[in-house]
């Protein structure tokens, strides 16, 4: 009687019992070389957008209130001299020292072509505003590239894993879920985390694209109002 207890008790004390969750380490720590390659580059990606994300909201924040504290400045003073030959580093200071730069060169010999000038002046301010709006822009291009390539990134991972699966089947011929689940599992994995990266990315470049659309157009009317305030003085030369 005691070893036929002894024979139950036993297998019943070495059965390990079955997850009851997802373990995303383990699912990591299990899968194919190159899933594992795929989660990498991926995971690698998502901690840059956020770092982007992050990096990007404190730059536009700082820059736009110290831009209008610098406008409001330069609309006020009497000498914008001082203002414009300082080192603060504002998109409309250099869009200002621009402009300043053009009516100084084209001025210096006496004015000859007053539509020319007008012209230059325009032609510079425009050039300014755009060079400052690509500079704010240029960051964007990671998130509108990890958006739209991140999920076929994921999806080749999981199909990769998917062939490993099967192969998985064929070795062992045994079509047991318990052979193919644990691949197929790793493999979903794998996009999962590339629309972790994605989705994100694609939410952060739409919104910050309409931030720097906005801000670019603060732009123009700062240099359409000092080109302006040029075109005016030009009259009275």
């Amino acid at each position: 009687m005691l070893p036929d207890l002894l024979s139950v008790a036993v297998p019943a004390a070495t059965t390990t019992a079955a997850p009851t969750r997802l373990d995303p380490v383990q699912l990591f720590l299990d899968a194919d070389i190159v899933v594992q390659a795929v989660m990498a580059g991926l995971i690698l990606a998502s901690i840059w957008v956020w770092a982007i994300i992050v990096s990007f909201s404190m730059k536009m924040g700082s820059i736009d209130r110290r831009n209008r504290a610098f406008e409001e400045r330069f609309w006020q003073a009497d000498d914008i001299e001082p203002l414009v030959r300082s080192d603060a580093d504002l998109p409309s200071r250099r869009i200002a020292s621009a402009g300043i730069g053009e009516w100084k060169a084209s001025t210096r010999g006496g004015v000859k072509d007053r539509d020319g000038l007008r012209q230059r002046l325009s032609s510079t301010l425009d050039a300014a505003v755009t060079n400052e709006s690509d500079t704010l822009a240029e960051k964007l291009n990671f998130l509108a590239t990890v958006g739209s390539v991140a999920p076929f990134v994921g999806l080749f991972g999981t199909v990769w894993g998917i062939m490993n699966s099967f192969f998985q089947i064929g070795a062992q011929e045994n079509t047991s879920l318990a052979v193919v689940a644990p691949g197929i599992s790793e493999a979903l994995f794998a996009t999962a985390i590339g629309l972790f990266a994605a989705i994100p990315a694609v939410i952060a470049y739409n919104r910050f694209s309409h931030r720097v659309n906005a801000f670019e157009t603060k732009l123009y009317r700062f240099s359409d109002r000092f080109n302006a305030s040029l075109s005016r003085e030009l009259e009275a030369m």
